[in-house]
């Protein structure tokens, strides 16, 4: 007899279909290898060895625990749902006594039908529905690890009464459709039903009675072949999966008198016909235009707009990182400013602290990793129209702090950081400085007292908003460069101008350009600045200098 090449895959697999679940269709076969069909198909032993045949020890018709034929091997249709009972149910139902529920009085009359009818078809395969107790116990005492001695976690026995089958899926309340996403205030009830993902599942067992022969009906001897669960979305999780053209898979018993089972699962679900098919596409599209009007109901058509000529900027920010500071333990606090012609909303902040976080060692470096989120949103009117106004772009100013364990905190760093003026995902770094002082009593009051230099206005950082002077002088400050951070933005920006054809997207898209291009703007400025200086200091030289020496029509004398 050929090796037979078993199949060890007995994870589960996944498929998703559109077609309803109730067409499914499998073919389970079961087949005995040991002990009498292993036993006939042994070879005879050799000639002239002392070896006794062991077909010698095959049993015979006439003795006692012959097992028919039709016992080693079975081959049944199972559809969805599909209850075949096992010996078990028919001994119990049979006993009006034993019903308790419902189902179990309808499981007695189906029975009694059988009976009549000439006895069950299958013999030992038979299917566990999602009905039936045997689902409900299966997923209470289902285990997380593949530990013989397995102790179940807090988390576990909180989770083992959530229910993920045939849940009650609740109407809309007088017939309202419901546009609230989020509920603010939360009752008990509604935390406990909602706190995990709540997909509806329907669970089946395919199982086996390996029973000996004559001795069928019994708990011990019942075997799972294949687990399917099917939900809402239409994902089929089979367990094993189908056999196909791998080989088939194997059981082993564990009573006194081990045997050897094999047997495969195939999907034997008829295929729909070319005009099923294209009355289904059918259906499916109108079914997504209704969706899609559904949804289009919930959102509405009063979607909010900027007003004409103005831009709105939304930034969903975080504050990733920060490192190569000297004491651990940092924590950064920040704000925004707004330049002339940005406003934002009453109720939005424009500043915030992180938490403190520690530090840990990534290369060379310190790190500490804050990942705090923050988002804010600002509107851009331009009003000055004359040629030398020029838009300015918000700027994000930051101080890092440390924190030790006697609540003494020391400035790390300021850094300030303008905002990107162009609409996407941003990760940027920079790099901070503090201010210091010369000696070493300041060094030592730093690390005992932890008082050290601050600047009393962290716009000082760049030209403060509210500075009028033509000067800003820093001369005198002495400064220390210290670590840097990361910040990681994504910028969206709203404005008419980008759908709008008129005029006015001519003059917004002039204002967005200049916004844009703000930084190349700025130096430009600062050159042609630079050049009116020279020429004014050229023209006043000129005019200091003898008029004999400056005039064209002068001429030279030999």
């Amino acid at each position: 007899m050929a090796e037979t090449v078993w199949n060890t895959d007995s994870g589960e697999a996944v498929y998703r279909s559109r077609d309803p679940v109730r067409n499914l269709r499998l073919r389970v076969h079961l087949q005995r290898i040991t002990s009498s069909t292993f036993l006939q198909y042994q070879p005879a032993a050799q000639r002239g060895k002392d070896l006794i045949d062991l077909a010698t020890f095959s049993p015979h018709p006439a003795a006692s625990g012959h097992r028919p034929d039709e016992d080693e091997e079975e081959e049944v249709l199972i559809g969805w749902q599909e209850k075949l009972f096992s010996q078990f149910e028919v001994d119990l139902y049979q006993n009006e006594a034993a019903c308790q529920s419902p189902l179990d009085h309808q499981y007695r009359l189906e029975i009694l039908k059988l009976e009549d009818s000439g006895g069950r078809k299958n013999r030992r395969i038979f299917t566990y529905t999602d009905s039936d107790r045997y689902t409900n116990l299966e997923e209470h005492c289902q285990r997380m690890t593949t530990a013989t001695r397995e102790v179940p976690s807090f988390l576990v026995e909180r989770m083992a009464n959530v229910r993920r089958r045939r849940q009650d899926r609740r109407g809309m309340e007088g017939g309202i459709l419901k546009s609230r996403i989020v509920t603010w205030e939360p009752s008990e009830e509604f935390v406990k039903n909602n706190h995990v993902i709540n997909t509806p599942l329907q669970t089946m067992h395919i199982m086996a009675d390996l029973g000996p022969y004559g001795k069928l009906g019994y708990k011990k001897y019942e075997h799972v072949l294949c687990t399917l669960k099917v939900d809402s979305n239409g994902v089929i999780t089979v367990k094993p999966d189908f056999t196909g053209l791998k080989g088939p898979y194997r059981i082993e018993t564990e009573e006194e008198k081990q045997e050897l089972w094999k047997y495969t699962i195939d999907n034997v679900s008829s295929l729909a016909q070319p005009e099923e098919e294209e009355r289904e596409q059918r259906v499916f599209k109108d079914l997504y235009g209704r969706h899609k009007e559904y949804l289009s109901s919930l959102v509405g058509t009063d979607f909010e707009m900027t007003a004409p000529g103005a831009l709105r900027l939304f930034v969903n920010g975080e504050i990733v990182s920060a490192q190569g500071y000297e004491y651990d333990n940092l924590y950064v606090h920040f704000f925004v400013e707004l330049p002339t012609n940005w406003s934002s909303p009453a109720f939005q902040q424009l500043s915030g602290i992180t938490q403190t976080c520690a530090t840990k060692s990534v290369g060379m470096d310190r790190v500490a990793y804050f990942s705090y989120p923050f988002t804010f949103e600002a509107s851009f009117l331009h009003k000055d129209e004359s040629a030398d106004a020029l838009p300015e772009w918000p700027v994000l100013y930051c101080e890092v702090l440390s924190l030790d364990f006697w609540q003494r905190y020391r400035v790390e760093g300021y850094a300030a950081l303008v905002l990107p003026a162009t609409p996407g995902s941003h990760t940027l770094t920079v790099s901070t400085w503090r201010p210091m002082e010369l000696g070493t009593v300041a060094e030592l009051r730093r690390f005992f007292i932890g008082g050290s230099l601050e600047l009393e206005d962290l716009s000082y950082l760049r030209i403060p908003g509210n500075f009028k002077g033509e000067r800003l002088s820093r001369f005198g400050l002495r400064t220390e460069t210290t670590g840097s951070i990361t910040f990681r933005l994504h910028c969206l920006q709203q404005s008419r101008a980008f759908m709008e054809s008129s005029s006015l997207r001519k003059k917004m898209r002039s204002v967005l350009d200049r916004l844009e291009g703000f930084s190349q703007q700025s130096s430009i400025h600062n050159v042609l600045e630079a050049f009116h200086r020279a020429r004014r200091r050229m023209q006043e030289a000129r005019e200091s200098l003898p008029q004999d020496l400056v005039s064209p029509s002068g001429t030279m004398v030999s």
